[in-house]
């Protein structure tokens, strides 16, 4: 358990996924070791014979289809063309995601509204996301040149001038010449072959070995901005299959929660207003014969009754609580932070009120996390800090318990995660072994 007390504010927060590994060199000279600079080296390399391949086939097909337009041969031509450049597409993703890093998903296949090959070729023609593979085509040819020359050119220019006083014994031994020829006129030459030149020679080799990697690494951030625009789905069509998903998590997370309320209406409070039905009608034929047990029998009825009642109450409360409806976030959390099994210290800081449902989903957050806390933490205080940043509510709740937290412990951040992820807000999870755990939610405000 730690012995100091001391989240996060909300000016330290950054989302956090995971901590880096601590090195014992500095980036800029680890980059020219590390494997990412030798995977996207070979990414620019390939990218020569591969963008020349694929750039002689657009072209080639394009003229054809074009030329042979007249004859309406030209149409299927252009469109079996699209088809090409579409499988080319995913060859350079699944490349991409080997060399670097980047995770394209594919575009939405090509649907025609009926079967048969003249459809398809219609499909194919006013699909913006094949005329975008062969814009691709078209386009990376000249920029795989321009960057493998640059690229390879400051690799080996910087790794040649650095090991330049191992290997400079070459040009004496066979050219007959002191070193690299520096100047040279016919009256005078300048040769790299002194001590000092040796040096200064090896040391500019050095910080040019050293700026390689960096611009490779600009390079290829060009050839992702490429294969992410041009070869993966369009922004629409990504939104909208997100918006798909996030409804069937919005649908799901409703079906659940009108099964809890009716499991709890059927084994809560229905139950024992059956109970209390049969306890009435029990007193009531004792009435006349046994006035006292009928009188016991109505006490006993009237406590079932303050238990219905309290346990409805609850059941409105997880629904939606009136004290959020009337009085905000902050009265309904400080409500909340009341009933939890430790000391918790709130602190709500919004100009105004947000939207109703964001509203409702900050409260029942923070619910979850502090029922995390009184389960599983075993903390001694909490807090919880609520607070608007542009256009967006963040919720924060920490405690100095046992950490540990994360998605797969069965705490129920998982399911809190899809039901920020609907609304397209995120969940970041701060739980090392041994604490503290601070929880950062973040909502779109739509106030």
């Amino acid at each position: 358990m730690a012995t100091e007390y001391a989240p996060q504010t909300r000016d330290q927060w950054q989302p956090e996924h995971g901590s880096p590994r601590r090195h014992l060199l500095p980036p800029a000279l680890r980059a020219p070791f590390e494997a990412r600079t030798w995977r996207e080296l070979c990414y620019l390399f390939l990218s020569v014979p591969i963008s020349g391949l694929l750039f002689s086939f657009a072209a080639t097909m394009t003229s054809l289809s074009a030329g042979l337009l007249v004859t309406f041969v030209g149409v299927p031509v252009l469109a079996a063309t699209l088809a090409c450049c579409r499988g080319f597409g995913a060859v350079e993703r699944a490349r991409a995601k080997g060399l670097l890093r980047v995770d394209v998903a594919d575009p939405a296949p090509v649907r025609p509204k009926a079967s048969g090959v003249t459809p398809w070729i219609g499909a194919m023609i006013k699909s913006g996301v094949s005329w975008r593979h062969l814009l691709y085509a078209f386009l990376h040819m000249p920029w795989a040149l321009f960057a493998f020359t640059l690229a390879v050119t400051l690799w080996s220019c910087g790794w040649a001038l650095l090991t330049y006083p191992l290997w400079q014994w070459v040009f004496p031994a066979y050219s007959g010449v002191g070193g690299i020829q520096l100047y040279g006129d016919g009256a005078h030459n300048v040769y790299l072959d002194s001590s000092f030149e040796l040096a200064v020679t090896s040391a500019f080799g050095l910080v040019v070995t050293l700026i390689a990697p960096w611009i490779i690494r600009a390079l290829a951030s060009v050839d992702r901005v490429m294969v992410t625009g041009l070869l993966g789905p369009s922004r629409l069509a990504s939104r909208v299959s997100e918006l798909e998903s996030d409804r069937g998590v919005v649908v799901d997370t409703a079906a659940a929660d009108l099964r809890r309320i009716e499991r709890d209406l059927h084994d809560g409070a229905q139950a024992r207003l059956v109970a209390l039905a049969m306890g009435l009608g029990l007193a009531k034929e004792k009435l006349t014969e046994d006035p006292e047990a009928a009188a016991r029998m109505v006490d006993e009825a009237h406590s079932e009754v303050k238990v219905a009642l309290q346990e409805l109450r609850d059941l409105a409360r997880g629904i939606h609580p009136a004290v959020l409806t009337d009085r905000g976030l902050d009265a309904a959390l400080s409500a909340v932070a009341s009933r939890c099994t430790v000391p918790v210290q709130v602190e709500v800081d919004l100009p105004t009120r947000p939207a109703q449902a964001i509203e409702g989903i900050a409260y029942f957050t923070v619910s979850e996390l502090l029922q995390n806390v009184s389960k599983h933490a075993r903390a001694s205080r909490a807090r919880i800090d609520v607070w608007q940043s542009t256009d967006r509510l963040l919720l924060q709740v920490s405690d100095d318990g046992q950490g540990g937290a994360d998605t797969a412990s069965g705490s129920g951040l998982a399911g809190l995660t899809e039901r920020l992820d609907a609304v397209d807000g995120i969940l970041v999870i701060d739980s090392p072994a041994g604490g503290p755990t601070t929880v950062t939610a973040e909502l779109p405000w739509r106030g």
